[in-house]
């Protein structure tokens, strides 16, 4: 019995393992939000290179995995970085961007990405996922899998090198993926994540525009994330359960495991929406009225801005325009204090509730003007 690691298998027949079985990859184990991942495409083009496989989850989260051979001259930080690069490229392109490249590379009419959903047995909602994805995108909400035949050295560099690259809100995880021949001319794989024996930092930038939380933790087994989730996400259902907006028509979300909420406003394909969010560790909530760039939604707010004065005379509270990544927002926050406090939180939630109750009432209607003037 052969494996991969005497030279037998080439990384473009790693690439069609991961293709053609994804449930092959041990995502679980690197990070739970990522289950059920779907494959969508090899070598997908991009200005960073092709990627070298390309996944979606159900819920709209890329997965990107770049497959080597650990024994090519490339060092660890080179594969990294590429990797890296991927991701940027992609944070910078929506969904609509995305379905048209994975158009091209798989001749599929439509919107691709639904159609290999359903082809896997997921039944999704369109407009929620396609919300999802380009908020993911938008925020480098992915999963960044570095596959090979045997990934033992250089784990403690490749951790050093990662530090000096946050900004998007990713994991990362290296599986080993050896490759087995049998007698017979099938192929055994078991792949694991790569065992370690020191800890990684872990540096994350968590995502309300403009707003940085930093948290440390073992970047292989990391046991406040589930607990975190599923605060944040109790966090959600306390405010959403004393939430009434006047304005009927609005959409609600459910709660989410995340810091933030998305309130969609009425422009195309989700393309507007009132970010409402939370910063537990400096004790602050807020809204930020976010668009995707090069959107309908983002020419209906570039309107509003025109008559900006009156916006925010209209809205009333504090809110006012910050530059957020070099783009100018209407934003709004409070400091309210420890968020796990009771009585503070409650306070919290009866600001913010009223704050949203406010913009709801004001953006809607002018973003919904707005986008109809454009047709």
């Amino acid at each position: 019995m052969s494996t991969s690691g005497d030279g037998s298998f080439s990384e473009a027949q790693i690439q069609a393992f991961v293709h053609a079985h994804p449930e092959c990859l041990p995502v679980s184990e690197i990070d739970p939000v990522f289950v059920s991942p779907v494959a969508v495409c090899r070598e997908l083009n991009t200005l960073a290179g092709p990627i070298d496989n390309l996944l979606i989850t159900p819920s709209g989260l890329p997965i990107i995995v770049e497959c080597k051979l650990w024994r090519n001259p490339e060092g660890r930080r080179e594969v990294v970085g590429q990797i890296l690069d991927y991701a940027k490229e992609l944070s910078r392109w929506s969904s609509s961007d995305l379905q048209r490249e994975v158009a091209k590379r798989t001749d599929l009419p439509g919107n691709p990405l639904l159609k290999l959903l359903a082809d896997a047995g997921h039944q999704v909602d369109e407009i929620q996922f396609n919300d999802a994805l380009t908020s993911n995108l938008r925020r480098g909400r992915f999963l960044l899998l570095i596959v090979g035949d045997g990934i033992r050295e250089g784990v403690e560099a490749i951790a050093t090198y990662l530090q000096g690259h946050l900004g998007l809100h990713f994991s990362l995880g290296l599986v080993e993926m050896p490759i087995f021949s049998l007698p017979d001319g099938s192929h055994l794989v078991t792949p694991r994540v790569l065992a370690r024996t020191t800890l990684i930092t872990r540096s994350v930038i968590a995502v309300p525009d403009g707003h940085a939380i930093e948290e440390e933790g073992d970047a292989e087994v990391d046991p406040d994330r589930e607990s975190l989730t599923t605060e944040q996400q109790k966090f959600w259902e306390e405010f959403l359960a004393g939430l009434s907006l006047d304005d009927p028509e609005q959409p609600v979300p459910t709660p989410a495991k995340l810091g933030y909420l998305f309130f969609m406003l009425p422009a195309p394909q989700g393309s507007c929406w009132i970010n409402v969010w939370r910063d537990i560790s400096r004790g602050r909530v807020g809204l930020t009225l976010s668009f995707t760039q090069g959107s309908v939604g983002e020419a209906a707010v570039n309107a509003l801005m025109t008559d900006i004065e009156a916006v925010l005379e209209e809205l009333g509270g504090d809110a006012t325009i910050s530059e957020i990544r070099g783009v100018e927002k209407i934003h709004e926050e409070k400091v309210a204090g420890d968020l796990r406090d009771p009585q503070i939180r409650a306070a919290a939630f009866e600001w913010l509730r009223g704050r949203l109750d406010s913009w709801v009432n004001v953006l809607r209607p002018r973003i919904r003007a707005t986008v109809m003037d454009m047709d």
